[in-house]
């Protein structure tokens, strides 16, 4: 029996999808029908990616380290696409370094782009969703938000903090048919893994069950899911994608 997820009709707002586990996110919800703003720090990048991905798609601008940003590009993509019914929070970054040498402007650089960009968006389309009485917020955290990582305070504490966010949205607005769950995708394949050294990407690999990094589609099929009514009775949720290296 096959099973065909169907989004005609409803448009999502993808952070961070001009390249890697953002843009495979932005593809594959297109394809299942969904109208796509496709997001990113350089207007002409996100408008190239949405020529390529087709039809119902359109680029925009947005920092999501400045909350005017976030706000101007959710009301420019809602006035070109229609009301947000999908909102996948997935830009961040990193700035790793030992605690004792972490400074006050990469915590509070991570803190902002991982963590309070999310609220923002998420406070700017959770108003139109009550009034539509339905909605899906996925945002995308990490399993080291879940484990900790030495060298990663910063980091670790945004992702953490979103786990902690996104269930608190869950309780709030579970009433009001809006459903937020997080993904937590393990090591994967994109611009940030291809520089790992040949011994470091070896030990990874014997570290993960299944004995390979995750595909970016990988993260886009688990999004698709929860974006889909087959997750229709999941909320609050952490959904683990990492081949089974943290159990």
């Amino acid at each position: 029996m096959s099973i065909a997820i169907d989004l005609t009709g409803r448009t999502a707002f993808v952070t961070g999808s001009t390249r890697g586990i953002g843009r495979a996110i932005a593809e594959t919800l297109h394809r299942a029908g969904a109208k796509v703003a496709i997001v990113g720090r350089s207007l002409e990048v996100a408008e190239a990616v949405a020529t390529q991905v087709g039809d119902g798609a359109r680029g925009f601008a947005c920092d999501v380290t400045d909350p005017a940003s976030v706000r101007a590009a959710i009301d420019a993509a809602e006035a070109a696409l229609g009301p947000i019914d999908i909102l996948v929070n997935n830009a961040g970054l990193t700035r790793d370094n030992l605690l004792i040498r972490l400074t006050e402007a990469d915590w509070d650089l991570v803190l902002a782009a991982n963590l309070k960009g999310a609220f923002v968006a998420t406070q700017a389309v959770i108003k139109g969703m009550m009034k539509r009485r339905q909605g899906r917020i996925i945002n995308i955290t990490s399993i080291v938000g879940i484990t900790g990582n030495a060298g990663q305070a910063n980091y670790a504490a945004s992702k953490a903090g979103l786990i902690g966010f996104t269930k608190s949205v869950a309780k709030e607005y579970a009433g009001r048919g809006i459903l937020a769950n997080c993904i937590a995708p393990g090591f994967i394949e994109t611009d940030m893994t291809d520089g790992l050294p040949e011994a470091t990407r070896s030990a990874l690999l014997e570290s993960i069950p299944l004995k390979r990094l995750g595909a970016p589609g990988d993260i886009a099929g688990a999004v698709l899911f929860l974006a889909s009514d087959l997750g229709a009775y999941v909320t609050g949720q952490v959904l683990v994608v990492d081949g089974g290296m943290i159990g």
